[in-house]
């Protein structure tokens, strides 16, 4: 193996993505084209993810490939399509999404396992009026996710979110730092 990374990218056709299909090993092999993708500055979850996968399928096309599971592959995808900013400030963590385009109904913020935070919605493509058709289609529909793990200091019950022509800011309010303990005297008797 060199000591350069390489990664395969296989190039999915438009039945996979329409069909929701995961192509099995001996699909991949016949549709896929090397390319270094590091030269070319990407660096994705569904890169690593892709790779995992043609690295544990070895060359006999026979054996059944340990695909991950469509949850695991959609929601990687969620996350990755949703970048965000995280700031810090003396006292709060403030997280910015840009969600352009999206109603205060169509996102969800909710807090799991009591230090996970989860921005979570979904975008749907307008209905088309008769007699209109898509020439391109480019702007980003579907289901998008973050998940952020909070530092130990986050106050989970002191969380507010807006949302302001199309960016969410999410704002989590530190807890007081502990206040030091004052030396306890213990009077000493005598006996």
């Amino acid at each position: 193996m060199s000591q350069r990374l390489k990664i395969t990218l296989f190039i999915l056709t438009e039945d996979y993505v329409t069909n929701s299909h995961i192509p099995n090993i001996s699909e991949i092999k016949t549709k896929k084209k090397k390319m270094d993708l590091r030269l070319m500055g990407i660096d994705a979850p569904l890169f690593h993810t892709l790779q995992h996968i043609m690295d544990t399928a070895g060359d006999d096309s026979d054996k059944p490939v340990n695909v991950p599971s469509r949850n695991f592959v959609r929601d990687s995808k969620a996350m990755a399509a949703t970048p965000a900013d995280v700031k810090e400030y003396p006292n709060s963590y403030v997280f910015i999404v840009d969600m352009p385009g999206l109603k205060s109904g169509d996102i969800k913020v909710q807090v799991e396992e009591d230090n996970v935070l989860l921005i979570s919605g979904e975008r749907k493509r307008e209905e088309v009026k008769e007699g209109a058709k898509y020439i391109r289609m480019e702007r980003r529909v579907g289901k998008f996710m973050r998940k952020f793990t909070l530092p130990e200091n986050a106050n989970t019950d002191a969380i507010s979110a807006v949302c302001q022509d199309g960016v969410l800011t999410v704002t989590v309010e530190k807890l007081p730092p502990p206040e030091p303990k004052k030396p306890k005297t213990i009077e000493v008797k005598i006996a």
